[in-house]
């Protein structure tokens, strides 16, 4: 393999802000955020808005994910005048 041109390959703790789980895996993902984690170690962060734990699809529940106002902003652009 040539060297230098593949991404770093890392634990990186993901972190799911709407239901506040957080779980750590291996990731090429960059990023500026650290934590420390469980087992005392410092870990990148990555924060994400879904997870299996708050996906309605994993968690069975209906529910409503609106963090950037998308709703609000489609109900100004598209309503009747």
């Amino acid at each position: 393999m040539k060297k230098d041109i593949h991404p770093n390959y890392r634990p990186v703790v993901f972190y799911d802000t709407s239901s506040e789980f957080k779980f750590l895996t291996q990731s090429t993902i960059e990023t500026n955020e650290t934590i420390v984690w469980e087992d005392g170690n410092e870990y990148p962060l990555y924060k994400i808005e879904v997870s299996s734990e708050s996906h309605p699809f994993y968690t069975g529940k209906k529910m409503l994910l609106d963090t950037a106002g998308r709703v609000e902003k489609f109900n100004r652009r598209y309503a009747k005048k």
